[in-house]
């Protein structure tokens, strides 16, 4: 395996006039190498909604914390939240994990939202609607597994981005703004979240008519070999 450098950047807001985003984001690294990034869109939005996506999200991180494989993190997760809630409330979970042991790209999807992968200049969707977790009691992911190389990218959005501008007969061409602002691949995983969560802002007039949260990975060719690990955190806090 080349050397790879793993860049995940997330940027998100809550809905218009909420103080709070029923989307949960977290980062957790695996214990036999590796990284997963978990997504969750809880039920609804604002406070409830995030009650749900913590819920959800900290099963998760929890699993893949013990090594846990990602399918038996999502199937177990929704046993979980079914349980704990009687099946009454449903949240919509991605987990991107870069699994070391195995040397791969792992992605599970329990969601209704597409995953965008471009692969060295092609472009693959993921788009087969999964259940949501939470509710039916067969319910389980869809996964897909792709070997690490430099050169790939996984956008994840969640509905907020997809839906934004639908008020007014727009909707979020992810391929044409790549194209626009990222023809050559090369933008970094923080550049392109910033990207489409700046248009999916646009397109809903800067008012955000669901919370919206977008999440890259990127895989690039490590020119110089290091060791170290970094973490950047954006968090506004308003007075």
């Amino acid at each position: 395996m080349a050397n790879i450098d793993v860049e995940i950047a997330v940027a998100k807001i809550a809905k218009y006039a909420t103080s709070e985003s029923g989307d949960t984001v977290e980062v957790v690294e695996r214990p036999h190498g590796g990284i997963s990034v978990v997504v969750v869109d809880g039920q609804r939005s604002g406070r409830s909604a995030k009650i749900i996506s913590n819920l959800v999200a900290r099963k998760a991180i929890s699993l893949l914390a013990e090594g846990v494989r990602d399918g038996a993190v999502a199937r177990a997760t929704h046993d979980y939240l079914r349980t704990h809630r009687g099946g009454k409330v449903s949240a919509e979970l991605i987990i991107v994990s870069v699994d070391l042991a195995t040397e791969t790209l792992v992605i599970s999807r329990n969601s209704r939202c597409p995953v965008l992968i471009r692969r060295n200049g092609s472009i693959q969707w993921l788009e087969e609607e999964s259940a949501a977790v939470g509710i039916y009691r067969r319910t389980k992911p869809l996964i897909t597994e792709l070997a690490l190389e430099p050169g790939i990218s996984v956008i994840v959005a969640t509905d907020g981005v997809w839906h934004a501008g639908r008020h007014k007969g727009q909707r979020m061409d992810l391929l044409a703004l790549l194209q626009r602002t990222d023809p050559g691949h090369t933008l970094s995983a923080r550049a392109l979240a910033d990207a489409i969560l700046d248009e999916a802002l646009r397109l809903d007039d800067g008012r955000p008519r669901d919370d919206a949260t977008v999440v890259a990975v990127r895989l690039a060719p490590q020119e110089v070999p290091s060791a170290i690990r970094r973490l950047n955190i954006h968090f506004p806090i308003k007075a």
